[in-house]
């Protein structure tokens, strides 16, 4: 989500500003969200700014691979 926000808030024509300004939240803490940089963004947040961008949060069950190659593994079989 966070590295395709800023591509889907720009489809849709809207700016950070917009999108924070919608959410209910500052353009700071939209744009500090966005690159990675605040140590917690409320489910509350995420979920507003979301909203705004047309999307939802999906969740999915934690795999359960000791590391990545069997990650790679389990997703290749299960496609």
């Amino acid at each position: 989500m966070v590295n395709r926000a800023p591509t889907d808030s720009k489809q849709l024509g809207l700016k950070q500003g917009d999108v924070a300004a919608q959410a209910g939240i500052t353009p700071e803490s939209l744009s500090r969200f966005e690159r990675g940089r605040v140590a917690e963004f409320g489910a509350r947040k995420l979920l507003a700014v979301l909203a705004v961008l047309g999307a939802e949060l999906e969740v999915v069950t934690q795999s359960q691979a000791d590391n990545l190659d069997e990650l790679r593994r389990e997703r290749a079989q299960s496609t």
